[in-house]
């Protein structure tokens, strides 16, 4: 028999309310469950679903809501929920969850659609109690979880502040209490940093941490607001991090915060102790030996990335034929970097050709140009970056990146210029482009023409901070309008707060201006943050000129070990101190 779309969907529905005919089976036959439908209700729920598929709503849930007060089922009282909502009517919707409600008084649904509605109806003041509701009976975890999850019923709602007054008052018991305040506290605050209330969110995360510093959800919100830039949101996050039972994951995050904000070595730390506290925890193992290569810590890198890579399943025997997964590509690819710099051709090859992953072919293939340009083999690495596939969408992009780098590199900096100059045409709006060709710009010596790019590249993109400083920069170096360096880098800073090159272009111009005392403070917390050569270049020029000669060769010598052949730090050292 031919069976219409209509038939077909009512019978769905039916077969979801209850089993009304066992299916044929082999002996011995499954026990038959009979339905509690009778004939009336079973037309009930049939004309409340027609009226639905011809499009008379209100009708379908008045059926509906009245045939689940007869029957008490729990699915024709959710039923009746859609259907009201269907009907575009908020009063049916929650008149029929708050049935549900009477009806299954145990049943968490009916209270959270209550919630969802409330919320979405912009009745707010109304949310309270049902909000309450949602921890009634729960207790430990269990509650700590439910409070965790309140914040996430608001991500539309229109009056945020409001929002976060109403989650403040449904939680107001929980507050001061040591089991349930932080996380409540933290939910407080997550609502009311979604209402622009910065401040206050970091109050909500003092507050939960006061109550109990080892609880993880204050800390958590208080690792959002160093993003902020709230400094002392962070007093938050160390507290947490100070104690017995640290989530690894969450140190692993404020250790990416480090990174974000140029705080190198202190991340380093936060990696070292993550790993151990939880030597078996992988990833702080891949960022360590990342922040190690940074540091020109190329022996120690190669020892924690190869620890990574022990601990991810089908790694340590070489010959897993899937996919290489994300963070080994990165692990390979970072060991290839360090072979190479060792001057280990053929191990770096290797590590190469353990990468097995058709989306990374131009990066690897650019590890590869890389090897064959430090073998004298400059063209045939132009030829492997140029003749790779492209199949990201910024493939294209990468490549004219990469073939910059190597022109630079090489010191093919004419060509490098009309590379770029070809690449600014084709993406226009590409700040680092930009910015590139201004760099190499300087490097031929055509000063006016970087400045010219760099004061347009401002213009257009006000809040690049990398231009600031390098016209900053520019003019301290070259000694001339101090004034107007100095405020170019104050900007840069004022995006970059921290910035260890920024603060060292800034020491450069106290240090053109005669303030030595400050010139010297400044780059050692640049150098501090930040061990390299060009910043030892600065630090021991400063030193050099107050007399410490033997301090300014130690922080040389350093600078040395970190990049034998950084132009700045040989030029001053054979200006300074030749017999070096």
């Amino acid at each position: 028999m031919h069976r219409t779309p209509r038939l077909i969907a009512l019978a769905a529905l039916l077969a979801g309310l209850a089993p009304f005919a066992p299916a044929m089976a082999a002996k011995p036959a499954p026990v038959v469950v009979n339905s509690d439908l009778d004939a009336r209700l079973m037309y009930q729920i049939l004309q409340a679903e027609m009226s639905a598929l011809d499009g008379d709503e209100a009708n379908a849930f008045s059926l509906t809501i009245d045939a689940a007060r007869r029957s008490g089922s729990a699915k024709l009282y959710e039923r009746a929920v859609e259907l009201g909502l269907r009907a575009r009517s908020a009063e049916f919707a929650i008149e029929a969850a708050r049935a549900w409600q009477r009806a299954h008084p145990t049943s968490r649904e009916p209270n959270r659609y209550v919630v969802l509605i409330l919320i979405g109806t912009n009745r707010l003041a109304d949310v309270p109690e049902p909000l309450k509701r949602e921890l009634q009976g729960l207790t430990g975890k269990e509650r700590v979880a439910a409070i965790n999850q309140i914040p996430r019923y608001f991500p539309r709602v229109n009056d945020k502040a409001l929002a976060a007054a109403v989650v403040e008052q449904a939680l107001a018991a929980e507050l001061p209490t040591t089991a349930y305040g932080p996380a409540a506290w933290a939910a407080v605050g997550v609502m009311r940093y979604g209402a622009g209330n910065r401040a206050g969110a970091l109050d909500a995360a003092q507050r939960g941490s006061a109550l109990d510093s080892s609880a993880e959800e204050p800390a958590v919100l208080a690792l959002s607001l160093m993003d902020a830039k709230l400094p002392e949101a962070e007093a938050v996050v160390r507290k947490y991090l100070s104690g017995a039972a640290v989530v690894p994951e969450l140190r692993m995050a404020y250790g990416r915060a480090l990174i974000g904000a140029q705080r190198l070595p202190e991340a380093l730390t936060q990696m070292k102790l993550l790993n151990t506290q939880k030597p078996d925890f992988a990833e702080a193992w891949l960022l360590r030996g990342n922040l190690e290569l940074q540091d020109r810590g190329n022996t120690q890198a190669e020892t924690s990335l190869k620890k990574y890579l022990s601990l991810l399943p089908g790694e340590q025997a070489g010959n897993d034929e899937s996919e290489t997964g994300r963070g080994a590509v990165q692990a390979y690819l970072l060991l290839a970097q360090i072979a190479e710099q060792n001057g280990k051709v053929d191990e770096a090859n290797a590590y190469l050709q353990r990468i097995k992953s058709p989306q990374d072919v131009l990066r690897v293939n650019t590890r590869r140009a890389m090897l064959l340009a430090r073998q004298g083999q400059l063209q045939e690495a132009l030829t492997v970056i140029r003749t790779s596939p492209e199949l990201q969408a910024d493939d294209a992009r990468t490549k004219l990146t990469t073939e910059v780098q190597l022109l630079r590199e090489y010191k093919k900096m004419d060509e490098a210029y009309a590379l770029l100059g070809k690449a600014v045409k084709m993406y226009p709006d590409d700040t680092t482009l930009a910015y590139e060709q201004a760099m190499v710009a300087e490097k031929l010596g055509r000063i006016d023409e970087m400045e010219r790019l760099l004061r347009q590249l401002i213009s257009k993109a006000p809040d690049y901070h990398h231009a600031y400083n390098a016209l900053g920069y520019s003019l301290a170096d070259r000694n001339i309008r101090l004034p107007e360096a100095r405020q170019l880098i104050q900007k840069a800073l004022e995006f970059a707060p921290g910035d260890p090159f920024i603060v060292d272009s800034l020491a450069w111009v106290e240090f053109r201006s005669g303030n030595l005392a400050e010139a010297k403070r400044l780059l050692e917390q640049a150098y501090a943050s930040r061990q390299d050569a060009e910043i030892a270049a600065h630090l021991g020029e400063v030193l050099w000129v107050l007399g410490q000669r033997e301090a300014a060769a130690k922080i040389w010598k350093e600078g040395l070990t970190q990049q034998k052949d950084n132009e700045t730090l040989l030029e001053t050292i054979k200006r300074l101190n030749p017999s070096l």
